[in-house]
């Protein structure tokens, strides 16, 4: 069946709920790969034999809730109320079983969820995590999923669509924060008869887990927002480029394009107009430097994946010489629920220069590690003592490191700071994709950026010099600090090599790789001292 009309797309969803509405409990088991990991498959599968011959229970998989550190978790919806179980294993479930059958309540697995890590979230990417079956497109279009692509094929013209971005002033979640709408304007307005939207999946910086959780999570809201972009620019091919290492949501994101290829929503003369758009997936081989955009559109080319030079341009001379949209999958899975809800009311959250939400993955020495979103304009503060629930074990606050490798170490004095780009930007550090990572008192500074420093060494493409050895050289600086071994020479070299490598180096792994290095030498300076030789 080919879906033609907004109508029918109601009617696919209509069908649908009706069909759920006949049972009185509906049991959700999280199926993302934390609760993977923790044993939720054999879990859902228990329960779905337990629980056959109840025709009153429906079970079924969702994506990540966001609370990953309280895994395996298990929802059971009632007519009345919803209850949430944590840390669920397998000796719990005839336990679980009989609760719902005789309407009873577990105690001791009962998460609360009124907890401030859910309160203080604001949804707009994340709306359907933890609700919607991932591998259904049934479950997707009942909660307005392709309601915004069906509405701008058959009611706004490219423009109308680009004015609406514009409007939301939606800046690029991959880490530089561009304009959406600006990109898109740009490219819409070169004359060319090939053009390509490109959605970066490759998120490779440690402690970055967002893009994952969105692809496994909501696939269908990713593809959508691509199908939007592509009308907007005049583009009818797509890629997502994602990392091999991410095979859940390979899995998810293949069995997506395939059930929208067979429902009409992308192909040939998608709503009976003039437009197709046709998916494709790459998958990457794991090099961090795949993540800068025209490293991307080099491996898609099927070279290795190299920076390029710029200008020109990708809105110029994008993917095989042709313009190209290229945004992360964080940017696009914000399109439908503008275009649903209009750019002034997108425009209305969030602080002055920084609109909307921001989706985070929260880690490292705290008690809530997970998946959120939250406003822009959240503290620091709020964001790792009341949605984080603090450190682990009462232990004192030391560092938040943001931005990833590229990012910097922000001491407890800024926790009040809001999340925004230019407030993090003027401390030293930057928003990234939006891997935040908690450190307590006993992490070392000096070793945390060692650790990065490795990382951005190893990941180097070798391209350019500066990198190449300026990282290399600046690990082996590092690695006498922290053997106590380095001099005071040792320590200007290290500023001086911070400043030749962020300045010279081609591409943004190189130009940002001293972050860490100087944000920790600006506010753990001590530590630096702590690591010269005694003589």
């Amino acid at each position: 069946m080919k879906i033609t009309t907004l109508e029918q797309l109601q009617k696919v969803a209509n069908k649908k709920q009706k069909y759920r509405d006949t049972f009185d409990k509906k049991i959700d088991i999280c199926v993302g790969s934390t609760c993977l990991a923790m044993g939720s498959k054999n879990l859902k599968i228990e329960l779905d034999k337990a629980l056959a011959d109840n025709r009153k229970c429906l079970v079924k998989g969702v994506g990540c809730s966001g609370l990953c550190s309280r895994g395996a978790l298990i929802s059971i919806k009632s007519k009345d109320n919803e209850i949430v179980y944590q840390k669920v294993k397998q000796e719990d479930l005839k336990d679980i079983v009989k609760s719902i059958e005789k309407n009873e309540i577990i105690d001791k697995l009962i998460l609360d969820t009124n907890i401030e890590f859910f309160t203080k979230q604001k949804k707009i990417v994340l709306e359907n995590a933890g609700i919607i079956n991932p591998e259904s497109i049934n479950d997707y279009i009942i909660n307005n999923g392709y309601k915004a692509l069906f509405d701008t094929l058959t009611n706004f013209t490219p423009q109308e669509v680009i004015t609406q971005i514009k409007i939301s002033e939606l800046r690029g979640r991959g880490g530089g924060g561009y304009p959406v709408g600006l990109k898109w304007d740009t490219v819409s307005k070169v004359e060319s008869s090939q053009k390509y939207v490109i959605c970066n999946g490759d998120e490779g910086d440690p402690g970055a887990f967002m893009d994952r959780a969105i692809m496994e999570t909501d696939p269908h809201k990713i593809i959508e927002g691509m199908a939007i972009a592509g009308y907007a620019v005049g583009a009818n091919i797509g890629y997502i480029y994602i990392r091999a290492e991410y095979p859940l949501a390979l899995k998810m994101l293949q069995k997506a394009i395939e059930d929208a290829n067979k429902l009409g929503i992308i192909g040939n003369k998608i709503v009976e107009t003039d437009f197709n758009f046709h998916l494709e997936i790459r998958i990457g081989g794991g090099a961090y430097v795949c993540g800068e955009t025209t490293a991307i559109v080099t491996s898609i080319e099927g070279n290795r994946g190299h920076p390029r030079q710029k200008p020109p341009h990708l809105s110029d001379h994008g993917l095989y010489g042709e313009p190209t949209v290229l945004n992360n999958v964080e940017t696009l899975a914000n399109i439908a629920p503008i275009i649903i809800n209009g750019g002034e009311w997108y425009s209305s959250i969030g602080t002055e220069n920084s609109k909307g939400t921001k989706v985070i993955s929260l880690s490292g020495q705290i008690n809530n590690t997970g998946i959120l979103e939250v406003e822009m304009g959240t503290t620091l503060r709020d964001l790792v003592f009341k949605i984080g629930g603090g450190t682990i074990d009462g232990k004192k606050f030391k560092a938040l490191q943001t931005g990833g490798a590229s990012g910097g170490c922000i001491s407890e004095e800024f926790l009040d700071l809001p999340i925004e780009y230019e407030a993090l930007k003027k401390i030293g550090s930057i928003m990234g994709s939006g891997g935040f990572i908690v450190m307590d008192e006993s992490s070392s500074m000096v070793d945390i950026a060692k650790f990065y420093m490795e990382f951005c060494k190893s990941e180097s493409c070798g391209k350019c010099v500066p990198c190449r050895v300026g990282t290399t050289q600046m690990y082996n600086l590092l690695d006498k600090f922290t053997k106590k071994e380095a001099t005071k020479n040792d320590l200007d070299m290290l500023i001086q090599l911070c400043d030749v490598v962020g300045n010279t180096s081609l591409c943004g792994l190189g130009q940002s790789a001293p972050n860490t290095v100087l944000s920790t030498m600006k506010y753990f300076e001590q530590e630096y001292t702590q690591g010269l030789r005694d003589d």
